[in-house]
């Protein structure tokens, strides 16, 4: 079965084409700078070989025109027509508490999605546009939605409710939803296949960490308490997110800085985080050569990011009552070696030992990276959460035939 993945940004389009039975990526890559200046194709094709086309693309229906027109292209496609993909994988980002697993796209499916744009406005429309236009380009052709907040449906609501008045849950759902939750439970499941433990009896920490970053307690294959919440700004200190901070600072700066509440969102989304901070960069990688360098706002930075990831893995084993496993993945969690070293030197306390050895050499690849005598097991997972979202899809157009 051939599966078209799309994760629709308001700027871009992400793609991976993949054929799940014979376990193979077609071809993958995205269009960025979709309605500004400088529009481009990136094209990763199946000998590895990437293409870059430039070209207006204005707006998303156009950008996936663009995308199907590469994959059918003679020079540089994978497949001969378009009546060769058997479906249409969708990341939405918001599904509240209206999905709490991936579905069949209809158009019931398609209201209960714009009914949740009031508490996703960034990033449910560009994914609706997207199903748009596969519905348009590709009508025959069965599509999945595949939520991010889905796997987190299993919070229990002590973890998931704010100690706000109750009435603004019921009038406006204000709780916690957490997002990254397509890479959690891929990366969480494929961490026991990885190491022969079983799923659905052991106690796992997942840590993702990338530009955006959360971690997720999951007991017995569910999540019971995630870091991100209403929005993906709560949490851990990210590239530019500020994270957990005092909401009493949001009202303190708007009288004094006299700003609105967008201006407010733009600092503690934008310009926070380990940005914010160091003043330099928002990548990690810039930030371990400015400490090189002698820089202290960028030690700083680091540290602050390390020491916030090491109190949530805290909180979680209390929350878990133990934990077997802790899982790193995403960018920075699946390649910077040290700052998996300074986190988990903060938790032997609970028995865990690295292997320096294994953990220096484990860069973007499976890898187990705590010490034969660890009381918890330490791995690195890259994430794949097109693989997940395929074989989602894959699954419920398997069941839709068998009705």
């Amino acid at each position: 079965m051939k599966i078209l993945v799309l994760n629709c940004g308001s700027s871009s389009v992400k793609y991976r084409l993949l054929d799940l039975e014979n376990n193979k990526v077609l071809g993958s890559g995205g269009v960025e700078k979709i309605g500004m200046k400088g529009s481009f194709l990136k094209h990763i094709r199946q000998d590895h070989q990437t293409v870059i086309l430039e070209g207006e693309v204005l707006e998303h229906q156009t950008a996936i025109e663009y995308i199907l027109g590469v994959l059918t292209s003679a020079k540089h496609g994978c497949i001969k027509s378009l009546e060769e993909i058997d479906a249409v994988g969708h990341r939405v980002v918001h599904g509240a508490e209206k999905f709490n697993s991936s579905v069949l796209i209809t158009n019931e499916v398609i209201k209960k999605i714009e009914e949740c744009i009031d508490i996703a406005p960034l990033h449910n429309p560009p994914n609706l546009a997207g199903i748009s236009a596969i519905s348009e380009l590709l009508p025959t052709v069965p599509q999945v939605a595949v939520f991010d907040t889905a796997f987190h449906q299993t919070m229990p609501e002590y973890a998931f409710m704010y100690p706000i008045p109750y009435s603004l849950y019921t009038k406006y759902g204000i709780r916690r939803y957490g997002f990254h939750g397509t890479s959690h439970r891929y990366v969480s499941h494929r961490a026991c296949e990885f190491l022969n433990m079983d799923y659905n009896r052991t106690k796992i920490i997942t840590v993702h960490l990338g530009n955006g970053a959360s971690i997720t307690a999951i007991e017995n294959g569910k999540s019971i308490d995630t870091s991100m919440g209403f929005t993906p700004l709560e949490g851990l200190m990210m590239g530019t997110r500020s994270g957990d901070v005092d909401l009493g600072i949001a009202t303190f700066l708007m009288e004094k800085e006299m700003i609105g509440p967008s201006a407010l969102s733009t600092l503690f989304n934008k310009h926070s985080g380990v940005l914010g901070v160091s003043g330099i960069s928002s990548d990690m990688r810039d930030i371990e050569t400015a400490i090189a360098n002698g820089n202290e706002r960028a030690k700083l930075a680091l540290d602050m990011y390390e020491y916030r990831i090491k109190k949530y893995i805290g909180a979680y084993v209390a929350s878990l009552n133990g934990v077997d496993l802790i899982v790193f993945t995403g960018g920075v969690g699946e390649n910077q070696a040290g700052t998996r070293q300074n986190i988990m030197k903060g938790l032997t306390y609970l028995g865990v030992e690295i292997d320096e050895e294994a953990n220096a050499s484990a860069r973007g690849k499976e890898a187990l990276i705590s010490s034969a005598g660890s009381k918890v097991k330490v791995a690195v997972i890259p994430t794949d959460e097109e693989f997940m979202i395929a074989s989602d899809t894959m699954e419920i157009i398997n069941e839709m035939k068998k009705q």
